[in-house]
């Protein structure tokens, strides 16, 4: 199942649900109200029981805009060097144990939303196609036997970086959570149609041009060693969102480098999973 958020003409933003080649249809119109991501997961079992009764979904635009299908989570948490090919291009010491860091909740952005760029703040802007994880059970001190179960379902993201900010901070969740900085979706597709997460591949566009074309097979830590790692030290909530790193290609590690500006178009693509694309453009307050 796919699970999205929609935008309608005049009815706000919904939930919606799609399966096989059905059309979208609201959740809303089964009697379950879901208002953020952690809400929704809770209140599968409705769901599914009003599906199993017949009850009628209402059916939504086929030309419907998706916005970010994540809401509200208690935290992003974001995997650094998890790619070998990408240590190498940065120049980096492969990692012992996985490298994290905090996306916050702010940064969140949908799957055309654009990318703000204030040339004040960064000059190396930068694109990362990652496999986002998304929690759907309270999990701590998980197991590799089963921390896959506690996975509700995957998306794609893309870990927008402000790579000079990154240097002079000396710290990377800055300069990975300016606003728009973490464009999720199109949709969250539900784990029981992701057989093995450590088999998808991952791309990367610019304007048109490949920059990044790898596998999560190629991962350093699994999706299941990630959840492993952070469930030992803290308490993973449903909607919680993880990325799970980036293979080559980024901006920073083309020779010489080449970051993004505005009117550059970033698509990233996940095998099973879809695509999202998003304009560079100035950060709107600029011109106030």
């Amino acid at each position: 199942m796919k699970v999205g958020r929609i935008a309608g003409a005049d009815s706000g933003e919904f939930v919606a649900r799609m399966r096989d080649d059905e059309p979208w249809s609201r959740i809303s119109a089964l009697g379950v109200d879901a208002p953020t991501t952690a809400a929704l997961i809770e209140r599968l079992p409705e769901i599914g029981a009003a599906l199993r009764s017949g009850t009628a979904a209402g059916d939504v635009a086929a030309d419907a805009e998706l916005r970010c299908p994540i809401v509200e989570p208690s935290k992003i948490l974001a995997i650094g060097l998890n790619y070998i090919d990408h240590v190498r291009e940065t120049g980096a010491t492969p990692p012992k144990q996985p490298v994290v860091f905090a996306k916050f909740p702010t940064s969140l952005s949908g799957p055309t939303d654009p990318i703000w760029l204030d040339p004040s703040l960064t000059e190396q802007l930068d694109y990362e196609s990652e496999l986002a994880v998304v929690v759907g059970r309270k999990a701590r001190r998980l197991s590799r036997d089963n921390a896959l179960d506690y996975v509700f379902g995957y998306a794609v993201a893309n870990d927008v970086s402000a790579r000079d900010a990154q240097k002079r901070d000396g710290q990377i969740s800055r300069s990975k959570s300016f606003d728009t900085f973490c464009p999720i979706g199109p949709w969250i597709t539900t784990a029981d149609e992701i057989a093995d997460p450590q088999s998808i591949g991952v791309r990367a566009f610019v304007n048109g041009e490949p920059r990044q074309d790898s596998s999560t097979t190629q991962m350093i830590f699994s999706v299941s060693d990630i959840l492993v790692y952070l469930s030992a030290s803290m308490t993973l909530l449903p909607g919680d969102v993880i990325l799970t790193g980036t293979p080559p290609g980024v901006g920073m590690g083309r020779k010489p480098p080449v970051f993004l500006g505005v009117g550059d178009v970033v698509r990233c693509e996940l095998d099973k999973l879809g695509r999202i694309e998003n304009r560079v453009v100035a950060d709107p307050l600029l011109s106030l």
